[in-house]
């Protein structure tokens, strides 16, 4: 068995709640899908022809940069209502919330299918990207930069119009 191997069996749980201990949102982002991703990360790019001089230090430094890479990415993620904050309070052009909702509503309509069906679930429907990802069979990452898309569709659409 290798040391990879042999590392993660006995390890698993504790890497688990290591990871779940600097997550503040472990609803979104399962800790075991990060240790499962840092964990097929390692064993890709490992050359076993190597000795590992300390193998628990570099797993944990790995997950811990896993966890800023995420916790980046989400501070990254903007909301429809983050988007529509500056065009919705513009002095020189204030509508009627009535005329926003339209505008909202025709630039949601402009986008793609899966661009849309994003926005409407987590938008409307309040759907974590976890649940639909594994309700609709796509990564977390590709449904996050579908909405990132998205988000930037309807702002220069928005920003056109109000």
């Amino acid at each position: 068995m290798s040391p990879l191997k042999k590392f993660f069996q006995t390890e698993y749980q504790r890497l688990v709640r290591f990871v779940r201990h600097r997550i503040d949102d472990a609803a979104d982002r399962d800790a075991e899908d990060i240790v499962q991703d840092v964990m097929l990360k390692i064993f890709d790019s490992a050359d076993v022809s190597l000795p590992f001089e300390n193998l628990g230090a570099y797993v944990y430094r790995s997950l811990r940069n896993r966890v800023i890479d995420l916790m980046r990415m989400r501070k990254q993620m903007e909301s429809l209502s983050d988007v529509l904050e500056d065009t919705r309070y513009d002095s020189a052009r204030i509508l009627e919330r009535k005329q926003i909702q339209e505008k909202i509503f025709q630039a949601i309509g402009l986008l793609s299918d899966e661009q849309r069906a994003v926005i409407l679930a987590t938008e409307f429907d309040d759907r974590s990207f976890r649940e639909l990802s594994e309700e609709w069979g796509v990564p977390m990452g590709t449904l996050l930069a579908r909405k990132s898309r998205a988000l930037r569709k309807i702002k220069q659409e928005l920003a056109g119009q109000i």
